[in-house]
């Protein structure tokens, strides 16, 4: 081991080898659980907390109770369940300093014949239930020791660290018991001593010792409840920052609203609009009419009619002679929303553009087009986000999907230089068919206004959900030629476009293996086309355009069709291995089925294998129900807000010990009082609240979007 750092140089940026008993080995073990310095392994929290009894003699072992020994295993041995197999019961013997022995037995552990082995010596706790009057202890937790460790003489309470098998949580707990005493008199509390009071939260440094090394239970609750505050109420002060800089140092161009304007719009859209629609409308043109940067998110499920309100904008735009624009997380989308919009605006004046990065060949002549104004509304992905895209006047950017971008790449529309008093941006319409919990609406996009689209266009008839596993898959497809003799037609969606690589105890169904299948065995008479991101947009496109059309009957493929694509009679959608796929996406998926107004009931049979409780939970949920409100506070609840987005959500700010929903009243609390905090200190520049701002751009500032506020 490395020499300690002297205590009078220790500080929180310190490298994590200068921690008493670190040094440069064990540093990189710390390093790959992310910790770093000594301020990190502060902030490297236990991920749990479990009572330890006092350790004392096998005599000493309370009957049912729970108690704990040390001592040197003398056998061990694996029993196999019949005689074969990974199940069955590993056996151990562990005789105390006094010679006596508890019988230890864990069940379906074959790979303790790995762990433990005779001469180890372990200190074992568990409820001690003796077997023909001998003492025993079942599934008991364990840990090696070394032959000189003293013995845990009283009841207390343990951390559990998030660990690796090569830095495991007692050694953690030691260089932290070790640190402590150092780092915490250096912890700094940014929040203001009357506010810790009145909410009866302990300062800061309190809260890590509390979290780290707690007299009881109850003091690690406390300690949780103080450091989800705190990141809530950045979180919230980050929002509340952002709305107050777009207020006080932003400006839009208004965009003129009347009957007449009204009139003129919805004359495009072949039908009326739902009142859903038409209230969100009303909401839109209002933010639109106004100089403050409208920032609207308009959420609706699947179908909902969400693009119907993003166009009524952008011809607001053009109505007023700017230009409008329109940005999709993939191409196919973009292609589907190009295609949507070119077939509603057919045979009016106005000029549409679609810009991806697969288009190189027509790029300098759309961009061209673009800079002189000559494009009215752009269709295009993130390829919009590039320097070399220069619009001439854009007045309104609509993002699809915003959890795909994340926050900053809405930050790349402002125009203008940074330093000026008032700098003038586009307005901002996010749409998303994922729709977002309350509890998330206050935090990931706590910065947009909301606006739901709750309900469907008439005639919509409910999907009807079945959920089966792979031996029913042969029964599936032989009803789904029974469909297609009716002259439907029916998406099949797969996780992957080749299986090579893949595991091959459950092979993966491919797209391509999965269609040559389809077509030879099960729909000889109908034609099965492929469709993937690898094929080239114009193959891609000719195959969607076969499909809308009726002359493909069965459209094999992955996501690529999550969202965008609309073919009403398209009335039955088959997923394999659904387990796979996330809660939010199989409603997504299946809300490619169901949007006909024939009266047909649609179908979308999951087949899925779960081997896990939230695989089990999400197929559960899937079946239950067709709400996509219902659906994504299930999978808020099966999954945490920590994935809820997954990788995608590159925006999100971390909560690393907040839980949503479960701290909706600390989120709550962190709302109202950053909010009070920014209307009397709007940028956090009074004296009392540097600290708290320098926390808030170095912990949150990039996630949160605050790189201009900042």
């Amino acid at each position: 081991m490395a020499k300690a750092a002297h205590a009078d140089t220790l500080r929180l940026n310190s490298p994590i080898e200068d921690a008493p008993g670190v040094g440069p080995a064990r540093a990189r073990l710390f390093e790959r659980l992310g910790v770093r310095t000594v301020g990190d392994l502060l902030r490297h929290l236990p991920m749990r907390h479990e009572f330890e009894a006092a350790e004392g003699g096998v005599d000493d072992l309370p009957v049912g109770a729970v108690g704990s020994v040390r001592g040197t295993i003398v056998a061990a041995r694996f029993v196999p369940s019949m005689g074969f197999g990974k199940k069955g019961r590993f056996e151990a013997t562990l005789r105390d300093a006094q010679g006596q022995t508890v019988s230890l037995t864990w069940f379906n552990a074959r790979y303790l014949q790995d762990k433990l082995h005779p001469g180890m010596v372990l200190r074992v706790q568990g409820k001690n239930k003796p077997y023909n009057g001998y003492p025993q202890i079942v599934n008991p937790k364990w840990e090696a020791l070394d032959d000189d460790e003293p013995p845990e003489a009283a009841e207390r309470v343990r951390p559990i660290y998030p660990a690796a098998e090569d830095l495991p949580s007692r050694v953690i707990e030691k260089v932290v018991e070790q640190t402590a005493p150092r780092a915490l008199p250096l912890v700094a509390d940014p929040l203001p001593a009357e506010l810790l009071h009145h909410h009866n939260m302990p300062a800061l440094d309190e809260a890590y010792r509390m979290m780290h090394q707690p007299a009881h239970m109850d003091e690690a609750a406390e300690a949780r409840r103080r450091l989800a505050f705190n990141e809530l109420l950045l979180l919230q002060l980050g929002i509340a920052m952002k709305r107050r800089f777009v207020q006080d140092r932003l400006t839009a161009p208004p965009l003129p609203h009347n009957a007449a304007i009204d009139e003129h719009i919805r004359e495009r859209f072949p039908f009326e609009l739902t009142p859903a629609q038409k209230k969100v409308v009303g909401e839109v043109a209002d933010d639109l009419s106004k100089t403050r940067p409208m920032n609207r998110l308009v959420q609706g499920d699947v179908g909902a009619g969400k693009t119907v309100v993003a166009l009524y904008g952008l011809l607001m735009a053009v109505l007023d002679r700017k230009q409008g624009a329109l940005m999709a997380p993939t191409e196919l989308l973009a292609e589907q929303h190009f295609a949507s919009i070119s077939a509603m605006l057919e045979g009016s004046s106005i000029r549409l553009a679609l810009f991806t990065g697969a288009r190189n060949g027509e790029r300098a002549e759309t961009l061209d087009a673009i800079k002189a104004g000559e494009v009215d509304i752009v269709v295009g992905t993130h390829a919009l986000l590039s320097d070399t895209v220069a619009f001439h006047d854009l007045a309104l950017m609509v993002i699809d999907e915003q959890h795909r971008f994340g926050v900053m790449q809405r930050a790349a529309f402002r125009m203008g230089p940074k330093d000026a008093p008032i700098r003038r941006v586009p307005h901002h319409l996010v749409m998303t068919a994922t729709p977002i919990p309350r509890t998330l609406s206050l935090t990931v996009f706590g910065d947009l206004d909301v606006s739901t689209i709750d309900t469907l266009p008439p005639g919509r008839i409910p999907v009807t959900n079945r959920v089966v596993g792979q031996d029913k898959s042969d029964e599936v497809y032989r009803y789904l030629n029974t469909r297609l003799e009716r002259g439907e037609q029916a998406y099949i969606v797969v996780p992957t476009i080749d299986a090579a690589g893949h595991e091959t105890a459950q092979q993966l169904k491919s797209v391509n293996e999965l269609a040559k299948l389809i077509q030879d065995k099960y729909c000889g008479g109908f034609k099965v086309a492929a469709v993937h991101g690898r094929l080239k947009r114009e193959t891609r496109q000719r195959i969607m355009d076969r499909f809308r059309r009726g002359e493909v009957h069965v459209l094999v493929a992955t996501t690529v069709i999550e969202v965008g694509v609309d073919v009403p009679n398209a009335s039955v959608m088959i997923i394999e291995h659904a387990e796979r796929f996330g809660l939010a996406q199989l409603h997504q998926l299946r809300g490619r089925v169901g949007r006909g107004d024939d009266g047909r009931r649609s179908l979308c049979v999951f087949i899925a294998e779960p081997t896990t409780e939230d695989g089990r939970k999400r197929m559960d949920a899937i079946a239950s129900s067709n709400d996509g409100f219902k659906i994504a506070e299930m999978d808020l609840q099966i999954r945490g807000m920590g994935d809820f987005f997954g990788t995608r959500q590159s925006g999100a700010a971390p909560l690393k010990v907040a839980a949503i929903p479960d701290d909706m009243d600390l989120l709550l609390l962190a709302r109202r009082d950053a909010q009070k905090m920014v209307d009397a200190d709007p940028y956090l520049t009074h004296d009392d609240h540097l600290l708290l701002r320098k926390v808030l751009l170095q912990h949150h500032g990039e996630a949160l979007g605050l790189i201009d506020v900042g």
